[in-house]
């Protein structure tokens, strides 16, 4: 379903958002891979990055959007037809938390191929991260890959070490805003990037 503007001149104009998009929490989105029929709506959320977790290369004409709007291309490669072994998954997934909740690489968007499967898993192990209860997670993940859910997402999700994550994160914390808001932000930790570069010096 597309959402109508009005523009300038006074013409409606209607931007389509990818199929299986959206939002993740404050400055983060997911969708399937954008098309160029979805262009008007992806400048719309004024992106600084892309996740992007397929093995393949990146469409030329999404490498052109992307490049003339400045946005930041992470490339994790994820297998989508064969299952990746879990030691390649884990640090697939790994990384691109990493880069998911660092602020200063938001807004972000995660995308794969139709964004079920690989953005699933990715989205679930966040949801961990979160503090979410795996019937929750479950849920979502569920929502999004319909009657194609694979066990062996729901089984990577559940097993997923995030306390090993977040020991390797010392720059990085969430602060969550208001005692029982929904409202999540994750926050950079300046004090501990002027400590290492005191420390470098």
């Amino acid at each position: 379903m597309g959402c109508i503007v009005e523009a300038d001149d006074g013409d409606d104009v209607v931007m389509e958002p990818p199929a299986n998009f959206s939002m993740v929490d404050e400055g983060i989105y997911r969708s399937s891979c954008p098309r160029p029929a979805n262009f008007s709506f992806i400048e719309t959320l004024n992106l600084r990055s892309i996740i992007y977790l397929c093995p393949e290369p990146y469409p030329e004409e999404n490498m052109e959007f992307i490049r003339s709007h400045n946005i930041t291309l992470f490339q994790f490669g994820i297998e989508g037809k064969t299952e990746p072994s879990v030691s390649t998954l884990k640090d697939a997934i790994r990384g691109a938390l990493k880069i998911l909740i660092d602020v200063r690489n938001h807004p972000v968007l995660i995308h794969c191929k139709r964004g079920k499967h690989r953005t699933g898993s990715l989205v679930g192990c966040l949801r961990k991260l979160q503090n979410w209860c795996l019937s929750s997670v479950y849920e979502e993940y569920q929502h999004f890959a319909g009657i194609k859910s694979r066990p062996t997402d729901m089984r990577f999700i559940e097993t997923f070490d995030v306390v090993c994550l977040r020991q390797c994160l010392h720059s990085l914390i969430f602060q969550y805003q208001g005692y029982g808001s929904k409202k999540r932000r994750l926050l950079y930790k300046e004090e501990n990037v002027q400590k290492s570069r005191i420390a470098s010096v």
